[in-house]
């Protein structure tokens, strides 16, 4: 599952993230379980390099609510943390780690004949990255930060200079130094105080991100006393004080609680400002980029709610900005005499620009700056001195709107291609002319521009580098739209070298996400010119559930809506199929997290469609875990998906969920990925879910498992390592076509 997260203010860092298997039981007290017996599986892989194929305990667990009993023969996989985490692993935790050794073992064992075209795999993508380099300096507060990598290091160095580019470098941390020795290092929320002397940052070395605040002196180099643990990692100083508010989390990994912490005192000490007790809602903290307030924010899918105070005031009682309402969203911004507040009020469904005085908040108090559109997705906004800067989505397409606060005529930011990606990127400062801007599409490296608002002109700061032979004008994008069963055109976007032939012969991957509102754009991937330039046909399904046609396509690929993102999905490929942009034969796809629960659903509808299928951390036993609120990030996740504890969300979430609806039948080649420690998509689901399928499945074809014993859900940490997943995704799908270089 996937939490939505929010962004705090002024990092310092770069910036960079049907048919029904079984028919929908009717509502009523009583359903009724349809069990498929499985049939002897006749898998061609049974034995490799001597290694049998993985078999997985089966014991009794039936689970009744509404009067319908499951049985999950695999639920004893489910580990603790406690478990997890022991020095010595008590019985059943050596059972797990016994079946999960096998899995990666027969994985492995599968696979070695890959083993010299993986290597070559990872050694060609990250060949493509300049090893050293270096961003595009922004400034804050009086100094410009950098972010640098050195030649064949994994981690970043940060680092700033006082008021000039040519001034002495002051080093902020070398992350490459602080990960020595471990498996997994992470550093996140890099924020300085208001006096630039002091340097707050999060840890998380165990990939669940969870994360451990740390205090640097920026003059001495030496690190205080304070240590706070489990937290988001990110801190808010309040003006001209040695005082910070950051935010903890519950044992759900929810982030519950909002602490102030005076530096030099023991954090067992700090008060706590904010207990969000509603278990469907996330807090954060922030300050406003004007530095006048700090912020705290409650947010669930569907409601947002804000309070705050003075920044230089932490002491001060936080005023609720206007009391929580069912299924109002806003966000709020400060600028002079007034917050500016981006909101669904009265039905605005893609959202409106409201504005209000400092001291009357109420919603009664909104007025209306900037009308909602029905053709305009209003995503966000960024505030300057003199200008107005809004994020729209229209036709599925991100532009960047300017308007000056003087009233004269707005204008959008015009590029030359038609399909891209563009947002505004590191804009801490308030008092400034220039935009700075990210820009990329599918052939386009991503580029960094500094955009003059007033002239309308354009600086290019920085283009990403591919190393080698790279040349944009040998690559082909298209988008087109195409019809999807209910008659909704559904947008695709697609790439592929210019020599590739678009006759019914290419091989063609196809990217799929769809959930939570989350809108995969055409960006540049100089990691998927391997398949590029191996003739592949590289496409990404736009299906509802995002949000790339605005708020009404998340709408319908939502609650009991949620078929749609699998059928869009499956629509997508046979359209692909049918007008020659692949054969028939070589069709693959690929999604993650909420797109690897895509992933399950497809191959539950369309077996026969998939030459081959990576689920990355999938989510795919959607109603055991919905049932279950211990499991982090559950509760949070009831307005996505429905609450399974109402038998008509039960009644469709069982109907689609990938684990539920294994059965006997041929499937797609498959290669499921997970990390033991993901927090988002516990491990336990795709291991689950392999055994499942290897019980079920009636085809000879690979079914493998690979697990990061040591990572999360974002696979390894480090800047070359992870690619070392993709390669083995790359081998394993290029393999199944017998290309083997």
């Amino acid at each position: 599952m996937k939490l939505s997260t929010f962004s705090l203010l002024f990092i310092i860092a770069t910036v960079i993230t049907m048919a029904c298997i079984g028919c929908t039981p009717k509502t009523t007290t009583q359903i009724t379980q349809t069990v498929t017996t499985p049939m002897p599986s006749k898998n061609l892989y049974t034995t490799i390099s001597g290694l049998s194929v993985p078999v997985a305990e089966k014991v009794d667990h039936p689970m009744t609510i509404h009067g319908d009993t499951r049985q999950d023969p695999y639920f004893w996989m489910r580990l603790t943390d406690d478990q997890k985490n022991a020095e010595s692993p008590d019985e059943q935790t050596q059972k797990v780690l016994d079946y999960i050794g096998e899995e990666n073992e027969y994985k492995t064992a599968a696979l070695s004949h890959t083993e010299g075209f993986q290597d070559a795999l990872f050694e060609e993508i990250t060949g493509r990255i300049k090893q050293n380099d270096e961003s595009v300096p922004y400034k804050y507060q009086g100094y410009y930060y950098i972010t640098k990598y050195e030649s064949g290091k994994e981690y970043p160095v940060y680092s700033r200079k006082k008021e000039t580019l040519d001034a002495a470098n002051e080093l902020l941390l070398d992350v490459n130094t602080l990960a020595e020795g471990r498996d997994y290092y992470a550093v996140a929320g890099m924020n300085v105080n208001s006096n630039n002397t002091i340097l707050a940052y999060g840890e998380d070395t165990l990939s669940r991100r969870i994360y451990t605040i740390r205090f640097k002196n920026l003059e001495t180099g030496d690190y205080y006393d304070d240590v706070i643990e489990n937290t988001t990692g990110s801190v808010v100083w309040a003006e001209g004080s040695e005082v910070v508010f950051y935010t903890r989390k519950d044992d759900a990994l929810r982030s519950y609680k909002i602490f102030k912490h005076v530096l030099g005192t023991d954090p067992s000490t700090d008060k706590e400002v904010w207990h969000e007790v509603d278990d469907t809602y996330n807090t954060y903290v922030y300050k406003s980029k004007s530095k006048k307030y700090i912020i705290i924010g409650s947010g669930s899918t569907l409601s947002d709610d804000y309070r705050y105070i003075k920044a230089d005031q932490p002491n001060a009682s936080w005023t609720d900005f206007q009391p929580r309402t069912e299924k109002l969203e806003y966000s709020i911004s400060h600028y002079g005499d007034k917050w500016y507040i981006r909101t669904n009020k009265d039905g605005a469904e893609n959202f409106k620009l409201m504005t209000c005085d400092l001291n009357n908040t109420k919603k009664e108090n909104w007025k209306e700056f900037i009308p909602h559109r029905e053709n305009a997705l209003l995503q966000f906004t960024s505030l300057f001195n003199d200008h107005l800067v809004l994020s729209e989505r229209i036709d599925g397409i991100s532009k960047i709107k300017i308007m000056p606060w003087d009233g004269s005529e707005g204008h959008y930011i015009q590029f030359e291609e038609d399909a891209y990606v563009s947002y505004p990127s590191t804009n801490p400062e308030f008092d400034t002319d220039v935009l700075r801007l990210s820009y990329s599409s599918l052939t386009t490296p991503r580029t960094i521009f500094d955009y003059d608002m007033n002239a309308k002109t354009f600086t290019t700061m920085k283009q990403q580098e591919v190393v080698g032979t790279f040349d944009k004008s040998n690559y082909t994008s298209e988008r087109i739209m195409i019809p999807a069963r209910d008659g909704v055109m559904v947008p695709i976007s697609i790439v592929y070298h210019k020599d590739t032939q678009i006759d019914g012969t290419a091989p063609l991957l196809l990217y799929g996400y769809g959930s939570y509102g989350n809108s995969i754009d055409p960006y540049f991937s100089s990691v998927r010119l391997s398949l590029l330039d191996r003739g592949f046909v590289y496409a990404i399904a736009h299906v509802r559930g995002g949000e790339e046609m605005g708020r009404q396509w998340y709408e319908n690929g939502k609650f009991l809506k949620k078929k749609n993102t699998f059928f869009d999905f499956i629509d997508c490929g046979k359209y692909l199929t049918a007008n020659n942009y692949s054969a028939d034969d070589k069709l693959f796809a690929m999604g993650g997290s909420a797109g690897g629960l895509l992933m399950g659903a497809i191959m539950n509808y369309e077996p026969d469609m998939w030459r081959g299928v990576v689920a990355a951390v999938p989510f795919v036993d959607v109603v055991s875990t919905m049932l279950d609120e211990s499991i982090p990030l559950t509760t949070g996740e009831f307005d996505e998906w429905g609450n399974p504890k109402d038998l008509e969300y039960y009644n469709y979430i069982k109907s689609y969920s990938p684990y539920d609806n294994v059965e006997a039948k041929d499937y797609p080649a498959t290669l499921i990925t997970t990390g033991y420690f993901d927090s988002q998509v516990q491990y336990w689901e795709p291991v689950k879910w392999i055994a499942k399928l290897r019980e079920y499945k009636t085809d000879n074809n690979p079914l493998l498992l690979h697990c990061e014993m040591g990572a999360g859900h974002g696979g390894q940490s480090g800047r070359f390592r992870r690619y070392r997943e993709t390669a083995l995704e790359y081998a394993f799908i290029l393999d199944l076509i017998d290309v083997t270089e």
